[in-house]
């Protein structure tokens, strides 16, 4: 079982090298500009508009409170984790870091990603709140797609760390998503 977790461990690093590495400078600055929360702003936004005005201002100011503290909970979470497995970023790792191209250079620990995790969970719970109003709410799946892979393509995370935040974050969305309808409906039906 040991060598069997060894050899996943060492293909997650050679695939990530390999992304890593398919990365050029004169794409950098625009994944520098993606892997930034603040910039996603009007993403957010747009978001919290979308649910105003479809749902007033009562009842989407509770759903809009329902995020905030869907991403402070998907925040503390991944921090637990991270602290608890504490394994190290690429960009810290001495097998690899070398053959990683580095833009920046975090310390905190790797797995799993919060940026997949926290990105995943709000736009599978926005979703969920849209889809009956906007058929095409689903394209709010290229968020957390952009955003998780500026991870690897800045070399801070490695794929399992990705993938692993993007389940937890379906799989988050799916249960905030179901106690969510429960206090609406006690609140507003």
């Amino acid at each position: 079982m040991n060598n069997l977790i060894e050899d996943i461990i060492q293909i997650d690093k050679k695939l990530l090298v390999f992304l890593n590495n398919l990365g050029s400078e004169q794409w950098d600055s625009l994944w520098l500009t993606i892997t930034n929360q603040l910039n996603w702003i009007p993403l957010f936004l747009l978001i919290f508009f979308l649910i105003i005005k479809s749902y007033g201002w009562k009842r989407g100011g509770f759903m809009i409170l329902a995020m905030v503290v869907l991403v402070g909970v998907s925040d503390q979470f991944t921090n637990l984790i991270k602290n608890t497995v504490q394994r190290l970023r690429p960009n810290n790792d001495p097998q690899i870091y070398q053959l990683l191209r580095n833009l920046i250079d975090p310390q905190s620990y790797s797995f799993m990603s919060g940026h997949a995790t926290t990105s995943t969970f709000f736009t599978i719970f926005a979703i969920l709140l849209l889809k009956e109003k906007y058929k095409y709410s689903y394209f709010l799946l290229l968020f957390p797609a952009f955003f998780s892979y500026s991870r690897l393509y800045l070399g801070v995370h490695f794929p399992i760390d990705i993938i692993v935040g993007i389940l937890i974050g379906v799989i988050f969305g799916n249960l905030y998503f179901r106690l969510y309808q429960k206090l609406d409906r006690v609140s507003f039906n």
